[in-house]
C-alpha cells in the first residue's frame, strides 16, 4: 500500500513538473508571438505590437533621439580608441572588451560615424555629409528610429527564441529541411532561429556549430547565407521607413516566399554547391543521431520545447542579456550605419556610380512594369554595402509598388557588408568576400522577379 501511495505521489509530482514546464514554454512563447507576429491595428493600419511600443516612445522622445544617438556614437568612438590603445594593460575578455576592443579597421569606422553624426547635429560640413537627404536622413530618421525600436526588441525577442518556441517550430519543420534544403534535420532549429531572430546571431550560432563538428563546411555556408536573414523587427522597421508599414503582413509573406525559393535554389549553384562536406579539423564530425523515435512530430516538438524551457533564462538573465544586446546595437551597429549609410547615400546622390552600374537594368525593370525604373535601379545593388541603404534610396520614390519591391528585395538579399557579411568574414564559416558578392548577386537575380510577380498578382 505504501509503495502504491509513493508511486501515485511520484506520478503527481512528475505531472505537476511537466505542467509547470509546459507553462514556462507556452506563456513566454505566446507573448513573443503576440509582440512580434500578431497583426494589430494602429491608426487604422495593420502593424505589430512591438511597432506600437516603439512608435509611442519615438513620439514621446521626439526631437531628442537624434542628439542622444549622436552622444552614443561619440562614446562608441572614444571608448573604442581607449580599449584599443590600452589592450596590453587590461585583462582580456569581458563585456567592455567585446563591445569596444574591436580592431583598428572597425575603430576607424566608428570614428567616421561619430564625426559624421557630430557634423550633422551641428550643421557643419559639406552638404554631401550633413544634407537633408544624406546625414540628416541617416541620423534623425534611421538611427533615431533604431534607438527606440531596439530598446523593446532587445528585451522582448528572447520570449520568442529562448523558451522553447524555436525548438517546437524547428522540430515540426525538420523533415522539410532535410528533404528540400539538403540540410540535416537538427539544423531546422538553428535555421528557424536565424530566420525569425537576429541575422548576426544566426551567423555566430552557425559558426559555433561548425567549430563543434555539428555542421559540415557546406552546411554552415548554406545556413549562414540563406537563413541568417534580418529579424522580423528590422524588417518591420524597413517597411515603416519606406512607408509601407500598413502592408507589413503581405510584405513579410513576400519576403518569406522569395527567401524560401532562394534557399532551395542558391545552395544548388556555385559557389555553395562546390563546398565540401568536410568538418572542422580540430573536432571532426560530432553529429549525433536525431531522437524522437516513436513520437509524433507534435509530441517530439513539445518535448524539445519543454526541455529548452527547463533551461530557459531567469528574469535577471533576460534583463542582462537584453541590456547586452541593446548595447551591442547602440555601440556597434549604429556607427556602422552612420558611416556606411551616409557614404552610400552620398555616392548615390552626388555621383553617377550607381546609375552607371545599374543602367542596363532599367529596361529590365520597365519590361517587368516596375514604375520609376530609373530611380529604382540603383537600389538593386546598393544593399551589398548596407541593408538599409536601398530603403533610404527608396524614400525619393513616389510609387508605393516600387517602394514595396525595393524594401522586400533589400531584406531577401541578406548579405550586406556593414553587418552580416562582416560577421561571416570574421567567423570560421568558409566563405570569402568574392563568394559573398556572388551569392548576393545570385539571390538578387532569383528573388527580384518573384517579389515583383507577387506584388503584381496579390498585393497591388
Amino acid at each position: 500500500m505504501a509503495d502504491s501511495d509513493s508511486s501515485t505521489a511520484g506520478a503527481h509530482a512528475t505531472a505537476a513538473s511537466d505542467y509547470r514546464l509546459f507553462l514556462r514554454f507556452a506563456i513566454p512563447s505566446l507573448l513573443g508571438v503576440l509582440a512580434f507576429l500578431t497583426p494589430m491595428f494602429e491608426d487604422g493600419k495593420i502593424t505589430i505590437g512591438l511597432a506600437i511600443l516603439s512608435n509611442a516612445l519615438a513620439a514621446l522622445m521626439e526631437g531628442w533621439l537624434g542628439p542622444i544617438a549622436g552622444i552614443v556614437l561619440a562614446a562608441s568612438a572614444l571608448l573604442s580608441i581607449y580599449a584599443t590603445t590600452t589592450r596590453a594593460r587590461r585583462t582580456p575578455g569581458g563585456l567592455f572588451a567585446s563591445l569596444f576592443d574591436i580592431g583598428t579597421p572597425f575603430v576607424l569606422v566608428r570614428i567616421v560615424g561619430a564625426v559624421f553624426a557630430a557634423m550633422t547635429l551641428f550643421g557643419v560640413g559639406p552638404e554631401w555629409i550633413v544634407g537633408e537627404n544624406t546625414g540628416q536622413v541617416v541620423l534623425f530618421d534611421v538611427i533615431a528610429a533604431l534607438v527606440a525600436f531596439f530598446l523593446f526588441a532587445s528585451f522582448l525577442l528572447p520570449l520568442l527564441t529562448d523558451f522553447g518556441g524555436m525548438e517546437f517550430v524547428g522540430t515540426l519543420l525538420h523533415r522539410v529541411f532535410r528533404t528540400i534544403f539538403r540540410l540535416p534535420g537538427r539544423s531546422a532549429v538553428d535555421a528557424t532561429a536565424s530566420w525569425l531572430g537576429d541575422g548576426t546571431v544566426g551567423v555566430i550560432i552557425t559558426s559555433k556549430q561548425y567549430e563543434k563538428g555539428y555542421y559540415s563546411a557546406r552546411e554552415s555556408a548554406v545556413i549562414a547565407t540563406n537563413f541568417s536573414i534580418v529579424s522580423i523587427t528590422f524588417a518591420l522597421l524597413v517597411a515603416n521607413f519606406t512607408e509601407i508599414g500598413h502592408l507589413f503582413i503581405p510584405f513579410y509573406l513576400t519576403v518569406t516566399a522569395s527567401g524560401l525559393v532562394a534557399a532551395i535554389i542558391v545552395p544548388r549553384l556555385p559557389p555553395l554547391s562546390r563546398k565540401r562536406d568536410d568538418y572542422w579539423p580540430a573536432t571532426g564530425k560530432q553529429v549525433a543521431a536525431d531522437s524522437g523515435e516513436g513520437l509524433s512530430l507534435f509530441r517530439w516538438g513539445l518535448q524539445r520545447a519543454m526541455k529548452r524551457a527547463a533551461h530557459s533564462p531567469s528574469l535577471g538573465q533576460l534583463l542582462r542579456d537584453g541590456a547586452t544586446t541593446y548595447a551591442e546595437i547602440l555601440f556597434g551597429l549604429l556607427p556602422l550605419i552612420m558611416a556606411i549609410g551616409t557614404t552610400g547615400i552620398a555616392i548615390a546622390e552626388y555621383t553617377p556610380i550607381f546609375d552607371w552600374l545599374t543602367f542596363p537594368l532599367v529596361p529590365v525593370l520597365e519590361a517587368m512594369h516596375v514604375p520609376e525604373a530609373a530611380a529604382a535601379a540603383p537600389a538593386l545593388l546598393a544593399g551589398f554595402a548596407d541593408m538599409f541603404l536601398p530603403a533610404i534610396l527608396a524614400t525619393s520614390i513616389e510609387s508605393e509598388f516600387t517602394r514595396f519591391v525595393i524594401a522586400a528585395l533589400s531584406v531577401t538579399q541578406l548579405i550586406y557588408m556593414s553587418e552580416v557579411g562582416a560577421v561571416i568574414l570574421k567567423s570560421n564559416v568558409p566563405l570569402n568576400i568574392f563568394e559573398l558578392a556572388a551569392i548576393f548577386l545570385i539571390r538578387t537575380v532569383i528573388t527580384f522577379p518573384i517579389i515583383v510577380g507577387i506584388a503584381h498578382l496579390f498585393v497591388f
